[in-house]
């Protein structure tokens, strides 16, 4: 069967599905996503993805051509028409279409793509085995300039800082902020653990407000773990006992090395292997 994508009301054979060269989402970048995964048919959290969606689209001054009722029910009917029952799915608005140029108020008709397919991010040893990854010298984005909690289109921070990664030899790449401070990876949140506390960077250190990185954190409460949001450095990293990331896509995945350096005893952490078997029980039960 051919996978059917959502575009302003209407379902197209993957094929078929198009939006103009003149859209500004292309042109510029203008535009916002989530990415949500799906899991035995249900999405996940799809009520706070759409909450983020729809504040990251005021931000940026966008209105989206929908109610969240209206979209809530085009995202579960576009993951039913494809059967897509562990799987993910990419939520994009764009600007619309106009004339060359930046002027937002010269495009009309935003567009609205649903798309829900497979993913595999990372290999399954990654998980059993962890990741090693390298600091990039591509800092993110500074928060006075563009707000981390607007996940726009214009992706190309993260992506010059990814490219760096893969260069390494490495799938991800960990960002700094502006103050020289952990901010987080391309496309995940960071988390360690030290001193049987887990500890991950602030909002206002300029990360994405990660929705998987929420539920980890209410499960390791939930376990008793005392959580802590503040400040890091790349050397609370160097010397934690045990390192992994979060993420929609990634969801929990371990880090054993970074910068070459071998975190804990370089295996993926009790605590790490804990909360990914409570993960797991979360979305799959």
């Amino acid at each position: 069967m051919a996978l059917k994508i959502y575009i302003n009301g209407t379902l197209y054979d993957k094929e078929d599905a198009k939006i103009s060269v003149y859209d500004h989402g292309l042109l510029y970048g203008d535009g916002v996503f989530e990415g949500l995964r799906t899991y035995g048919g249900k999405v996940f959290r799809l009520e706070r993805h759409l909450d983020r969606l729809y504040e990251s689209a005021k931000a940026i001054w966008l209105q989206i051509p929908m109610t969240k009722p209206d979209l809530t029910k085009a995202v579960n009917e576009t993951v039913a028409v494809n059967n897509i029952q562990d799987g993910y799915i990419r939520l994009v608005v764009t600007r619309g279409a106009g004339s060359l140029g930046l002027d937002p108020n010269r495009t009309s008709d935003p567009q609205v793509i649903i798309i829900a397919d497979s993913i595999t991010l990372y290999p399954k040893e990654f998980y059993e085995n962890g990741l090693e990854i390298v600091s990039a010298s591509t800092i993110r984005n500074h928060p006075g300039a563009l707000s981390p909690r607007v996940k726009s289109l214009n992706y190309l921070n993260n992506i010059l800082a990814k490219i760096e990664g893969l260069q390494a030899g490495c799938v991800e790449a960990l960002m700094l902020n502006h103050n020289g401070q952990i901010a987080e990876c391309t496309g995940d949140n960071i988390f360690l653990v030290s001193r049987g506390e887990l500890l991950t960077p602030p909002i206002d250190a300029g990360i994405l407000q990660g929705i998987t990185r929420d539920a980890v954190i209410e499960l390791a409460r939930q376990d008793g773990l005392t959580v802590r949001e503040i400040p890091l450095t790349k050397h609370d990293v160097y010397i934690s006992d045990e390192c992994f990331l979060t993420g929609s896509a990634a969801e929990v995945i371990p880090v054993v090395k970074v910068d070459s350096r071998p975190i804990g005893d370089g295996q993926p952490g009790a605590i790490t292997r804990k909360l990914i078997t409570r993960f797991h029980e979360l979305t799959r039960s």
